[in-house]
Parts: structure tokens; sequence; C-alpha cells
């Protein structure tokens, strides 16, 4: 009985490991795109991204129940690939609102997965004392994105306020499941924080923009899912229990 569950490890180790590939080579590919402004090859690797990342999570964690943590990251990542696909088929004037509405899902859908291990985030009274300020950051950023924000945002200022808490709100919990996801929620901020000031502020020039957004969105997300695979292993039905519980 052993052998057969060795060879089912190596297996599933083997094929985790294959579409990891997949995911670094588009990846590069996409990035490569970006700088080299190949719109085409840009968005079509764009399009392959979150669903080659999600079966990477799918196969690293295939074999046994998946816990909340894992399923809701897998949904996450499906809205965060409709956040990615869906702006290129809407009509110009509502590709940018598309694009807000489904991450607003998906950092949603973040916020609950993180949400049982919010009593170790930053977020906690319990947090020991001497780090409480780590949290203070994640409201800077979104103050100073807000600020920065609000004169070009118009009647987007609303949605931009949601997204913005929704999202410092996932940065912040994120820092409860572990260091991995904590990382990949910081640096998620950096990169929709910007997609914002390209949006809404005038003069915002950075060279290279679609290169910075997309290896920020790339890392942060990868990051997390990382860190969800390894939670996830040693997230078992007591302690999943407990973390509900409070």
């Amino acid at each position: 009985m052993t052998a057969p569950l060795v060879a089912s490890g190596a297996r599933q180790r083997t094929v985790t490991r294959a579409i990891v590939a997949v995911f670094a080579a588009v990846s590069l590919v996409h990035l490569g795109a970006q700088l080299a402004d190949l719109e085409r090859l840009a968005q079509v690797s764009q399009w392959l991204l979150m669903p080659l990342l999600a079966l990477a999570l799918a196969a690293a964690t295939a074999g046994a129940p998946r816990g909340r943590l894992i399923r809701l990251t897998l949904v996450s990542l499906a809205f965060s690939w409709l956040g990615d696909t869906a702006p290129d088929l809407a009509p110009e004037g509502a590709s940018f609102i598309v694009m807000i509405a489904f991450f607003l899902v998906a950092q949603v859908v973040f916020v609950a997965a993180f949400w049982p291990f919010r009593r170790a985030s930053v977020l906690s009274p319990a947090y020991p004392a001497r780090r409480r300020w780590l949290a203070v950051p994640y409201l800077l950023a979104l103050v100073a994105l807000v600020v920065t924000c609000a004169p070009g945002a118009g009647s987007l200022l609303v949605p931009v306020i949601v997204y913005g808490t929704t999202l410092a709100l996932m940065a912040a919990l994120a820092t409860g499941v572990g260091r991995l996801v904590a990382i990949g929620g910081a640096i998620f901020v950096v990169s929709d924080s910007l997609i914002a000031l390209n949006a809404f502020v005038d003069g915002w020039s950075l060279p290279g923009q679609g290169f910075w957004v997309m290896v920020t969105y790339i890392a942060a997300q990868t990051l997390i899912v990382v860190g969800v695979v390894g939670e996830g292993r040693r997230e078992g039905p007591v302690r999943a229990g407990v973390a509900a519980a409070g």
C-alpha cells in the first residue's frame, strides 16, 4: 500500500512542477511582451496566467480534501482571471469598470479566505503591542491612495474608496495567514495602486507602466498561492474549526 502512495505523490509533484514551469514561461513571455510593447502577445499571455496558477494550486493540493482557505483562493483566482480577460471583451468605455468589478469580487473572496486567521493578523487586539504599528502602513497606504486619486476619480470616487478599503483589508488580514501570503498581499496593494495612479492622476508617467503593474501582480498572486499551499497542508480540521470559531 505504501508503494502506490509514494508513486501517487511523485506523480503529483511531477505534474505540479510541469504546470509551474509552464506558468513561469508564460509569465516571462508576458513580461517580455510588456517591455517590447507587443500588445496582442501581452493580452493573450495575460489570459493564461491565472488559469495556470490555479491549475498549479489545484495540482499541489490534489489527493486530499481541500480546506476552506484553498477553495476560496481558487475562487479568487477565477475572478482575477475574469478581471484579466473580461475588460478586453467589454465596450471600451466600460472596460475599466468591468475590471474593477471582477477584481473587487476577487478581493472580497480573499478577505473571506483570510478572515479565520484574523486573530493572528496585524488587525488583532491580541497582536503583540510592540508590533501593532505594522497595521499603520496599510491605513496610510489607503488614505494616501484615496487622497491622491480623488481629484481625478470623479464619479468613480466611491468605487475607488470601496475597492481601496477592501484591498487594504485583504492585505492586512493576509498577515495572519503566513509570511509569504502577507508579502503577496502587500505587493498586491502596490500593483493595484499603480493602476489607480495611472487612471486618475494627471501627469502620472511611469516608464514601463504595464510591466511594473504585471510583474507586481504576478509576484503577488504567486506568493499568495505558495503561502496558501503551505498553510493548507498544515490546516487540519481541528485548527480550521478553532479559527472559524474565533
